[in-house]
């Protein structure tokens, strides 16, 4: 009889845990925020990217009609090339391939410059889009918030919500 009212015991027990476990399951709340998105569509990003634009735009325009006159400075020489004397051809050459460097250095600078910039404005709209993302969570009672999925089901995306908060600058 011990033995019989042992596993009845041992059998409400198991059953208690499956149903505590199963309602907690039902509790947890997932949600995910597109990055993605968020750097295209809010307007925190894209009064970055303006910022940028306006802030390289002149660097950029100089390396463009350096590219052009490089360009430029090639065609002239290939047209003259077979009327020039040795040494003028070789000293136009030498000539050519430094303006070629000094193009090439002053690009990758600015790539460099454009790309570090880059990121700084785009780890603040990641600082702002994060409190937000956290706020939004406590308010709604998310318990995780996936940034990155392979999958994720439209229901939980709440990428919506943070995109409409950042834009409004209603969170800070």
């Amino acid at each position: 009889m011990n033995h019989v009212l042992r596993r009845c015991r041992i059998g409400i027990l198991l059953a208690s845990l499956l149903t505590c476990a199963l309602v907690q399951a039902q509790e947890f709340r997932i949600g995910f925020v597109s990055t993605d998105r968020i750097f295209k569509e809010a307007s925190t990003a894209k009064a970055a990217q303006v910022k940028l634009e306006q802030e390289f735009a002149k660097r950029e325009k100089e390396l463009v009609e350096l590219g052009a006159n490089l360009k430029t400075t090639a065609e002239k020489l290939d047209k003259e090339v077979h009327t020039l004397q040795e040494g003028q051809r070789a000293s136009r050459q030498r000539q050519l391939v430094d303006q070629d460097r000094e193009f090439q250095r002053k690009r990758r600078e600015f790539q460099e410059d454009l790309n570090s910039r880059k990121n700084e404005e785009l780890q603040q709209v990641i600082e702002n889009a994060n409190k937000v993302v956290k706020h939004v969570a406590e308010a709604e009672k998310y318990d995780l918030i996936l940034q990155e999925a392979v999958y994720v089901n439209p229901k939980h995306d709440i990428t919506d919500k943070v995109i409409k908060v950042l834009n409004s600058g209603g969170y800070k």
